[in-house]
């Protein structure tokens, strides 16, 4: 895909769609981004067990990006501590085609809980413009264990109210 006139779709996240996005995630470059992944990523059965009962949780709302027809990503709501938090996983090859932030843009649509907040590791700059470009602002910074990287790191804080 060289250019940025694609469908993009969304739709909610089945079982079968959890063998790709664990594909997606062994990526490491994506993980090293992405920073705060899970211990047991790279294990598939614990894997499609933890996300497989995320799709029958209420306060969940998974959805899977399709390109053309094709999954490309996730993107996924969720609480923490009382605050609805966004987080998405895009397909390495999708990268800086705007298909994050088309994705995130029309996943908003569809959750309309305000405020919502997204982490994002400090150096993961693809990431922080895609929430800029949907209209989240930075409003804090925290550090963390990223397990991705073995290491304490900085995060941004980001939340849309609008």
């Amino acid at each position: 895909m060289d250019n940025r006139n694609f469908q993009l779709t969304l739709r909610p996240t089945v079982f079968a769609d959890l063998e790709t996005h664990y594909e997606f995630q062994l990526d490491d470059q994506a993980n090293h981004l992405a920073a705060f992944t899970s211990t047991s990523s790279s294990d598939r059965k614990t894997y499609i067990e933890k996300y497989g009962k995320f799709l029958t949780e209420p306060s969940i709302n998974n959805q899977t990006i399709l390109v053309d027809g094709t999954i490309v990503g996730s993107i996924a709501k969720f609480v923490i501590e009382g605050d609805a938090e966004v987080t998405y996983w895009i397909d390495r090859k999708f990268w800086g085609q705007g298909v994050a932030t088309k994705a995130l843009k029309s996943f908003l649509t569809l959750e309309t809980n305000r405020p919502i907040y997204a982490r994002v590791a400090f150096d993961n700059f693809g990431s922080q413009k895609v929430l800029e470009h949907c209209g989240f602002v930075k409003v804090g910074t925290d550090c963390g264990y990223a397990n991705a990287r073995q290491a304490e790191i900085e995060e941004f804080i980001y939340r849309l109210d609008d």
